[in-house]
């Protein structure tokens, strides 16, 4: 931790995490740890403490707020003689809970499966035993352990071909959506932040929202309607946490991807929140992470109406500053505003041109095709006349193509402004 502040917030939002896997927090202990013991993660004299504090509280599961080795689980778990959960586990622990489509089962058990996989040395005495003795399998034979491990690494295979079958049929749905030249937003925020609610407000949808953490994992995708640029899909996301497991957490790789793939994103934010600043760095930070960093944004300060006299209001921008819009996702005011924002970020943001591509540009015409970025068609003996009309994240890729068709675009399309 990087000062006392931060490590106050890191163990509210630990709590916060507990309540939402359904656990009551008796009480907390902290430590500092300049280096971590490789036997209890912390030192000894601070394991003796917490295992008289544990046995004073009644407390049957201990929560740790970093990721342990097995062996610093396994050691603390024989000492304190209850069960011990560090955060990764806890965070999986809640999407397990909150997983509602098939597809958002099938990523929570595989994240669950590759933790529980360099877990299974826990002293079960059982798993060491061999298997042999029998006709046909007699010899040396397996551990148990091995054959747990077996077992574990054939069903994460057949979940992983599982997944890669879903993820094809959402490739499939972005590449209808671009070819109907329907952008997406997508929302993106900190947890808890009103993404859900702000979702249920625009899209005249009932998806489930609540006041807690990860209320919601399964990404959902509607019609935006009411925008005078034209049609629009609007993506929910899942909320981001400081510390999350990314590599671990096979569940976020569906909804984040809607988030890479939008052409704007809306960061919600909670106006009521202290630490709303450092919330938007660190959902920044993860945008980054999943190369998302460079999507165009418009920031959506939510629940004014938890602050004393805030009215809705769209800040102005200048210099291809992101704009930022005050609103209240529960009882709607503000909405006309962010709809208002929403048109101009993605009336800047794509490419709409008449272009005129003679018959040699067959393969250029293809790709456009592909890409997705054609809209409308008029064909006779000398050419193509077609209608661009899509995001500028996918026109300006095939500037970049072989054989002269890139060159060969930009000349058709002519001087394309920057993005604001």
């Amino acid at each position: 931790m990087h000062g006392r502040e931060d490590a106050d917030e890191s163990l509210a939002e630990l709590g916060e995490l507990a309540r939402s896997a359904g656990a009551e927090v008796l009480g907390a202990l902290t430590a500092r740890i300049d280096k971590p013991s490789p036997r209890y993660y912390v030192g000894s004299g601070k394991a003796e403490e917490l295992r008289a504090e544990r046995e004073r509280l009644g407390a049957d599961v201990v929560l740790v707020n970093h990721a342990l080795s097995p062996v610093q689980e396994r050691n603390l778990e024989k000492l304190l003689q209850c069960r011990v959960v560090d955060r990764t586990g806890l965070i999986l622990d809640i999407f397990a809970q909150r997983a509602r489509s098939h597809e958002g089962k099938l990523q929570v058990e595989l994240a669950q499966l590759k933790h529980m996989s360099t877990r299974l040395v826990r002293g079960w005495t059982h798993l060491e035993r061999q298997r042999g003795g029998a006709i046909g399998l007699r010899g040396p034979g397996e551990t148990q352990l091995e054959l747990d491990r077996r077992l574990i690494g054939e069903r994460m295979k057949q979940l992983q071909r599982k997944l890669e079958r879903v993820d094809v049929q959402r490739a499939q749905a972005r590449r209808a959506r671009l070819r109907g030249a329907v952008p997406v937003v997508a929302l993106v925020g900190y947890t808890n932040a009103g993404k859900s609610t702000l979702f249920n407000a625009l899209t005249r949808a009932e998806v489930y929202a609540a006041d807690q953490l990860f209320a919601t994992l399964d990404p959902t995708v509607r019609k935006l309607p009411g925008l005078a640029s034209g049609a629009a899909v609007l993506a929910d996301t899942v909320g981001f946490v400081r510390d999350l497991p990314h590599d671990l957490v096979a569940a976020f790789r569906s909804t984040l991807s809607e988030a890479r793939d939008a052409d704007l994103l809306l960061h919600v934010v909670d106006a009521h929140d202290p630490l709303r600043e450092q919330r938007i760095g660190q959902v920044n930070a993860v945008l980054a992470e999943i190369d998302a960093g460079d999507i165009p944004q418009v920031q959506v300060w939510n629940k004014i109406d938890l602050l004393d006299g805030a009215a809705p209001v769209l800040d102005a921008v200048a210099g291809g500053a992101t704009p930022r819009v005050w609103l209240s996702a529960r009882d709607g005011r503000g909405l006309d505003l962010l709809r208002q924002a929403i048109d101009s970020r993605l009336a800047v943001d794509r490419i709409q041109r008449r272009v005129r591509l003679p018959p040699q540009a067959g393969r250029l015409r293809a790709r456009l095709f592909a890409a997705g970025a054609v809209a409308g068609e008029m064909a006779d003996e000398s050419g193509w006349d077609l209608e661009i009309d899509a995001p500028r994240s996918v026109v300006e890729p095939l500037f970049g193509l072989p054989d002269g068709d890139g060159a060969l675009l930009r000349g058709a399309l002519g001087a394309v402004p920057a993005a604001g």
